[in-house]
């Protein structure tokens, strides 16, 4: 094991992979000589060369699209969209291309296709910037959605999904990529559709997603005093989704509360509470609670950028109220 740095963990896995199969290249914008916006992949150029490590046009559709092209044709390209709100330029080639070929195709054409992309608020960077639009791809069947939390699952998630063959969303929030952590070193892989307890106990039971994992540890802590035990769950990948062991966790702690960022509204943690309602609702004491955004753009000031985005003391409060306290 080695400390280091979300960014870092990213950095190693994708310099693993390059150095084990020479189809896995990069591609996006600015991503070689200034190693992309948040310097994640500073220095593979010099490792790799500029025909593995590409830097793009500013075009998110031509990124994507050439990603989907190399795909099909055997390579393992992994794209870089600077910040996940400019994903939305790449949604026909994601959503109607990359998610569906291989089922249109009979399972024979094959899509190894990660797409790395920064979310999350928190720095103040205003509506156009700091968005997390994971649901919209949660919708789309033939993808496959990763939010890692810690360096450890940053590496091994995101070794799992270069190598998977199907299309694989990889998102980073961007809060996160200072925050160190313990990593196993050389081969180290982190299975998709596999959640991790990241904390027992006995009240309730939290399912958060990337940043909001950190929070609701937070808020687990402020909850000790008042005697309240809250289990905390992180998913690590959406699509799939580790179901079993939600249920599991419900079905001891009879209480519910699901944390993101995202906005309330339809966002996905809707649908982790409908799937607990539908396979724990015998062991339920009280309905599902959810911890979520507002459903407003994030705003630029950074007060009320605060009150946009989930805190620790709001997610103890969604505790509490779960507790009916």
């Amino acid at each position: 094991m080695t400390q280091m740095t979300f960014s870092q963990a990213i950095r190693e896995a994708l310099r693993e992979e390059m150095a084990r199969d020479p189809f896995v290249f990069l591609l996006g914008e600015d991503i070689a000589i200034h190693g992309g916006a948040f310097g994640v992949t500073k220095g593979l150029v010099d490792e790799f060369g500029p025909e593995r490590v590409i830097d793009t046009p500013i075009s998110e559709a031509a990124i994507s699209g050439a990603a989907v092209g190399a795909a099909v044709a055997g390579s393992r390209p992994v794209a870089e969209i600077m910040y996940m709100d400019f994903i939305t330029l790449a949604m026909d080639q994601i959503v109607n291309q990359a998610a569906k070929m291989r089922y249109m195709f009979g399972g024979k054409a094959r899509l190894p296709l990660v797409v790395r992309t920064p979310a999350g608020g928190g720095r103040g960077n205003a509506a156009q910037h700091m968005q997390s639009l994971e649901a919209w791809f949660c919708h789309v069947p033939g993808l496959k959605v990763a939010m890692p939390s810690s360096p450890a699952d940053a590496k091994g998630l995101l070794k799992s999904a270069i190598r998977d063959p199907n299309p694989v969303l990889f998102v980073e929030h961007k809060l996160l990529y200072a925050v160190k952590g313990e990593v196993p070193q050389g081969e180290h892989l982190v299975p998709l559709g596999v959640a991790e307890v990241k904390r027992r106990g006995r009240d309730a039971t939290v399912v958060a997603t990337s940043r909001m994992v950190h929070f609701a540890l937070q808020a687990a802590d402020h909850l000790d005093p008042e005697g309240i035990a809250v289990e905390v769950i992180d998913p690590r990948t959406l699509v799939p989704l580790d179901l079993e062991t939600i249920v599991e966790s419900v079905k001891r702690t009879h209480l519910a509360v699901v944390v993101h960022e995202a906005p309330r509204r339809a966002g996905y943690g809707a649908e982790i509470a409908s799937l607990i309602q539908e396979h724990a609702f015998d062991w339920l004491d009280g309905p599902v609670e959810r911890v979520c955004g507002e459903d407003v753009p994030i705003p630029f000031s950074r007060t009320l950028e605060a009150l946009a985005i989930p805190d620790p003391e709001r997610i103890a409060a969604g505790v509490r109220r779960a507790l009916g306290r």
